[in-house]
């Protein structure tokens, strides 16, 4: 999208807004993925959601895992995450409510031109990554308990291997910086599609393994549970977790694209 549309964009939904009241409590607290903020999605969306409405967002960007226990804390008012499973828990033990899906893309394998683990030949994620341990060639994982490295995990205990040695790396580190880091060693990593696209002019790995279903990356959106803790701003939680599931926001998620590529697809636009 064109720089002077977006400005416009945001310009009448900011007129719109001094047409209406402003929130009593215009402060927002949103653990969010790193994929969502390396990717420069949040940069795009949540303008215009601040303009209309009146809130601030204030982005903590870490791993899924960390951000599911700041909202198990109370530390944050709504999280934006990717690991259904443990979407699904946060829920059921009474510390997020009202979860919707917000969008998807998938996880692809990166490494380098040349392919020494021969990986390209694979045809699954689980033979992808038996090739990489064969071979012992270098692998950098998130390692932070993310959306990312909890699918890596599944993956290495589907394929009967548990990765160790010289050739694996936990970085403890966010997409971003785990796709620079695999870039400098030529070595492999599992990370999602959009933070690629966004990094892809950046690096010199290409993709080598993609398209199993496993691959597939949801995310969704959960407001912390306000009985659990009064401080929170539900009210502010919920215009998020509404208007990222709108029309509106699941038009501008399928509208953004990085070097002509689309990033995420909606997930909640009929």
């Amino acid at each position: 999208m064109k720089k002077p549309l977006i400005a416009g964009i945001i310009l009448f939904l900011a007129v719109s807004f001094s047409l209406t009241a402003a929130p009593a409590n215009p402060r927002l607290k949103l653990a969010t993925t790193t994929s969502t903020e390396n990717s420069g999605l949040l940069k795009f969306l949540l303008p215009a959601f601040e303009a209309e409405t009146g809130y601030k967002v204030d982005v903590i960007s870490v791993g899924t895992g960390a951000g599911l226990e700041l909202g198990k804390k109370g530390d944050v008012d709504a999280v934006l995450v990717h690991a259904r499973t443990e979407e699904d828990k946060f829920v059921a033990e009474g510390s997020g409510v009202n979860r919707k899906d917000v969008m998807h893309n998938d996880f692809v394998f990166l490494g380098p031109a040349k392919d020494p683990a021969g990986v390209k030949k694979t045809k699954t994620a689980a033979e992808a990554l038996a090739a990489i341990a064969k071979t012992g060639s270098s692998f950098v994982s998130r390692g932070d308990n993310s959306g990312t490295h909890i699918k890596e995990k599944e993956l290495w205990a589907l394929a009967g291997i548990k990765p160790q040695g010289k050739w694996y790396k936990e970085a403890g580190q966010g997409m971003g910086a785990v796709i620079t880091m695999t870039n400098d060693m030529q070595g492999y990593t599992l990370t999602d599609r959009g933070t690629y696209i966004a990094m892809k002019k950046k690096v010199d790995l290409v993709v080598v393994s993609e398209g199993d279903t496993l691959l597939f990356n949801a995310y969704g959106i959960i407001a912390v549970n306000p009985d659990k803790y009064s401080h929170l701003n539900y009210e502010g939680a919920m215009a998020l977790v509404n208007w990222i599931v709108s029309p509106e926001g699941q038009k501008m998620i399928a509208y953004y694209k990085v070097n002509g590529e689309q990033l995420f697809f909606p997930d909640a636009l009929e």
